[in-house]
């Protein structure tokens, strides 16, 4: 009789849960799409030979990877308005935050496979009179992408598991919403379960829909 009445939570919970889970997954998008432009030019830029352009990005990487991600929520949602003189919108501060932390991480990813290339390939790209923004286009992009998409994907599961934070700052994504079905409910073993179990369904449809399937083209792409 047990497992049927928790089927009946769930059945109850798993409205309220979707609604939250829509705000969860645009979140974890937003953060991995403007975290990947991001941490693109940040990578280039801490690889340059220009320190106007190598220091300032490695200071943001530090920042942003050496700090907590609910200390940076904390920051620019209660601290910015001070500055502002008015209060910020919720999900427009979780996605800023959210996006520059996740730019920090795949910078890193994006630094480590472009030296992870072969000088020889840059070398031979400049023999052929290619500029050096033109070889990095053309020859070691492409090359470096395909060797940091494992990593981009475990960052991705990573970004989708840290948008529960945001939760901190009133923001009702999925697990906001398994607090607030929990004070209705008083049933915290039965909803923080499900949302666990919601949490593992979307991590491995990340990594099987996404990260493999992904690899498996590149690879099928690198034989034909």
């Amino acid at each position: 009789m047990e497992i049927f009445k928790i089927l009946q939570i769930w059945q109850a919970a798993i409205p309220v849960l979707l609604v939250g889970l829509k705000i969860t997954v645009q979140l974890t998008v937003i953060a991995v799409l403007f975290g990947s432009i991001i941490g693109l030019f940040v990578a280039l830029a801490k690889l340059s030979n220009y320190k106007l352009l190598r220091y300032p990005a490695i200071i943001y990487i530090e920042f942003f990877r050496g700090s907590p991600l609910l200390v940076q929520l904390f920051l620019f949602y209660f601290g910015l308005p001070q500055l502002l003189g008015h209060p910020v919108d919720r999900f427009m501060a979780a996605a800023f935050v959210l996006s520059l932390n996740c730019g920090a991480y795949i910078a890193e990813i994006f630094r480590a496979g472009i030296q992870s290339i072969e000088r020889g390939q840059m070398e031979a790209a400049r023999s052929l009179g290619m500029t050096h923004a033109q070889a990095m286009r053309h020859v070691i992009l492409p090359q470096a992408f395909k060797r940091v998409i494992p990593p981009l994907g475990n960052e991705f599961i990573i970004m989708l598991k840290d948008t529960s934070l945001v939760s901190v700052i009133g923001l009702a994504d999925m697990a906001r919403s398994g607090q607030l079905i929990i004070a209705n409910t008083y049933r915290a073993l039965e909803i923080w379960l499900l949302v666990a179990i919601i949490y593992i369904i979307m991590t491995v449809m990340i990594s099987e829909f996404f990260v493999n399937r992904m690899e498996r083209r590149l690879k099928a792409g690198d034989r034909s």
